[in-house]
């Protein structure tokens, strides 16, 4: 059975709009700055103090996650929140991480295929999947999904061996596959006819929230030993 993957966070809207002069928002905003309870009586604490160790550079970050739709490699998340390298940004992504837990707050930074991603904790996906309905973008049928099993654990992989594996025709599930992204073609096979071999896709390891097929449940056990790993050692 498959994990179940984190909810992405996407916000693709405006950058909120100031509250207008002398409306209650407004003087709530300039209440809070002073330092002041609403009704003048208890002292905030300043925003120093509330937004803990949040420097400008993590805001940035945090900013460009939010409204990414898609990973965001290290690299490139350097150059868009002006960081010095990508080491720099995998220092920042953590410290982020540490706010959000110091802070209880229902989100973290994961790094899924080659960049990171914001998500929400998996214990608010039943809530949030009645708003995004990101069940039924994922949903795959029994039989897309035991083929889709098969050459996750088993790439790369021809078709004639997943149908071996299955006991059944498997073109129309590939396809289904690659128009979903989760499954592409990665080489040719040498055996006559040259097949092609399927692997997945790094939209798989984004969509089930993984970094690499390690992280694939008893990957160990069910994962197609490497050519190193079949190949015998050579006689002393």
């Amino acid at each position: 059975m498959w994990p179940r993957p984190w909810t992405p966070i996407t916000n693709h809207g405006s950058p909120l709009a100031p509250a207008a002069a002398g409306s209650p928002a407004d003087d709530a905003w300039k209440t809070w700055k002073r330092g002041e309870s609403s009704d003048g009586s208890q002292p905030l604490q300043p925003q120093s103090v509330v937004l803990g160790k949040r420097t400008p550079k993590m805001a940035r970050v945090e900013a460009v996650l939010l409204v990414a739709g898609t990973a965001v490699p290290p690299r490139r998340l350097a150059q868009l929140a002006t960081l010095a390298d990508a080491t720099e940004a995998r220092t920042i992504v953590g410290k982020l991480n540490a706010v959000y837990q110091q802070w209880h707050t229902p989100f973290r930074v994961e790094k899924v295929a080659a960049g990171y991603r914001m998500f929400t904790l998996p214990q608010y996906a039943l809530w949030l999947g009645r708003l995004h309905h990101r069940d039924a973008e994922l949903k795959l049928s029994p039989p897309a999904l035991e083929t889709l099993t098969v050459i996750a654990y088993r790439q790369p992989i021809t078709r004639a061996d997943i149908e071996a594996i299955r006991g059944v025709q498997c073109s129309e599930m590939i396809r289904q596959l690659m128009e979903r992204s989760l499954v592409r073609i990665g080489g040719t096979d040498d055996a006559l006819g040259r097949p092609f071999l399927f692997v997945t896709t790094p939209q798989f390891l984004e969509s089930f929230g993984l970094q690499d097929l390690t992280q694939l449940p008893m990957s160990e056990r069910l994962r197609k030993p490497t050519a190193d790993a079949e190949t015998p050692p050579a006689a002393a």
